[in-house]
């Protein structure tokens, strides 16, 4: 019996969180209205992304109350209001997820009223005499009620609340849409410096190396000593140049990927970090022919996040020692690295994580950064493709 009272006192919790939702979704009806008409005056348009933005609040109320009853969470699915009054407007009245708040709103107004007038039933249920056995049965009949209205509108409220599929392809839609704006500039970035590097290292070597070839060319028969100095300097340009193409094409997809396969990459990379660094592998081959192989891609992308992270750490961390995980998941790759320095990872100070968010989302990964001040800073990172 103790636990039935427990169990009561908490849906009557739950039901007057639930009634109090319901009250103020009667009072808001009355500026949804006044939304609606300023809209179609057109003297109003710019309330209606708020007043969609507040009706959001409510239903993540509602969310959040029935998440604390059942214990399950229900997911949420809205296009970003955001940018131009043009932008917020149309996505504002297009987003499914703004039908679907708005149509358990409008059943809330019926359903709504249980949880108002179940609350006096726990009322009801209190003992009111010293008559044992006449307690005992109300609160075998009202009790239990109580908690059925409560389970109830749970239930109602998770079927209206819940994303419907066309709010989740709206919501990827959108999620896709910034990732390949972030791919494409990300893209854009590499091939700026690639561009860059060509053009200040390689091909300005290449002119030097033609220029004394020529100039060999000339001398040739009639000053030897010229000649042999001037391809001796030829030879030394061709291997800056071989030296500047290596570096090059180690940037579009490190070679040594292909040679030692994943880890054996980032071991090379972390012998030459300048850091103690640890390596710990698990689930992957260090050979590029035994056993499967994530997609070269993925691998790139994996090898770029911990040599930037790397990068990050020796340089601005402080601290000599660093960590690498690498893990075979069952849906991907996962990439974790963390150093002790001093922490404070600011991504808009040109740290280099910007970068890794971009190359990783590309392929639909995750970034997680943890770099509270004084450290310990850890790059966490999923990358998801099939072994």
């Amino acid at each position: 019996m103790r636990r039935t009272v427990r169990q009561a006192a908490r849906a009557t919790v739950q039901l007057a969180g639930a009634a109090a939702l319901g009250f103020f979704s009667y009072l808001f009806v009355t500026v949804l209205l006044f939304v609606a008409a300023g809209t179609l005056l057109l003297v109003g348009a710019g309330l209606l992304p708020e007043a969609v933005l507040l009706v959001r609040r409510m239903a993540g109320a509602k969310r959040r109350q029935v998440e604390g009853w059942t214990g399950r969470e229900i997911p949420e699915a809205y296009l970003p209001l955001t940018g131009p009054l043009r932008k917020r407007l149309r996505s504002a009245v297009r987003d499914p997820g703004t039908h679907t708040d708005l149509r358990w709103m409008l059943a809330y107004y019926a359903y709504g009223l249980l949880a108002v007038l179940a609350v006096p039933l726990w009322v009801v249920g209190l003992p009111v005499d010293g008559v044992r056995c006449g307690l005992l049965r109300r609160e075998a009949v009202v009790l239990p009620l109580i908690s059925r209205v409560a389970d109830l509108d749970a239930a109602w409220s998770t079927a209206l609340l819940k994303p419907s599929p066309k709010a989740r392809l709206a919501e990827r839609v959108e999620e896709l849409t910034a990732t390949r704006a972030g791919a494409i500039a990300a893209h854009g970035a590499e091939l700026r410096r690639i561009e860059r590097d060509l053009h200040d290292g390689t091909q300005a070597r290449l002119v030097s190396l033609s220029m004394r070839i020529g100039l060999a060319q000339r001398a040739h028969g009639h000053d030897p000593e010229t000649v042999r100095k001037l391809l001796a300097d030829a030879q030394d340009q061709a291997q800056e140049a071989l030296t500047e193409l290596r570096h090059v094409v180690r940037g579009i997809h490190p070679p040594i990927l292909t040679d030692r396969g994943l880890a054996g990459a980032v071991r090379a990379l972390a012998a030459s970090s300048g850091l103690d660094v640890t390596v710990r592998v698990q689930g992957l081959d260090d050979g590029a022919l035994r056993g499967a192989r994530a997609p070269a891609a993925v691998e790139a992308a994996a090898y770029f996040v911990v040599a930037e992270a790397l990068t990050n750490a020796a340089k601005h961390s402080g601290s000599d020692r660093a960590d690498v995980w690498l893990a075979r998941t069952l849906t991907g790759l996962r990439v974790l690295v963390r150093d002790e320095g001093r922490g404070g990872a600011d991504e808009k100070a040109g740290s280099g994580l910007v970068g890794i968010r971009r190359r990783v989302a590309a392929l639909d990964g995750t970034v997680l950064v943890t770099s509270p001040p004084g450290g310990p800073t850890v790059i966490d990172v999923e990358l998801p493709c099939v072994w």
